[in-house]
């Protein structure tokens, strides 16, 4: 289920912030993309934590995990 808002209404009692309004519909639709496939963040103890993500299909060894600049990339 999507959840987006219609700026549409904001156009016509805000001239000048048709810019504005166009990066915040952006960044809703990249939202949406990065949050593919889905996962779960459990807390294993008091400062550990592991990420699971449903990649049906592929084997630990298909994977391949790196960071980058504080982002977590998996490859398959």
């Amino acid at each position: 289920m999507r959840n987006e808002f219609d700026f549409a209404p904001l156009f016509r009692s805000s001239i000048g912030f048709d810019r504005v309004f166009n990066l915040l519909a952006n960044s809703q639709r990249l939202q949406s993309i990065e949050t593919w496939p889905p996962y779960d963040i459990v807390k294993g103890g008091e400062d550990s934590y592991r990420i699971r993500m449903a990649v049906a299909g592929f084997g630990t060894e298909d994977l391949e995990i790196m960071q980058e600049r504080n982002v977590l990339v998996v490859k398959a």
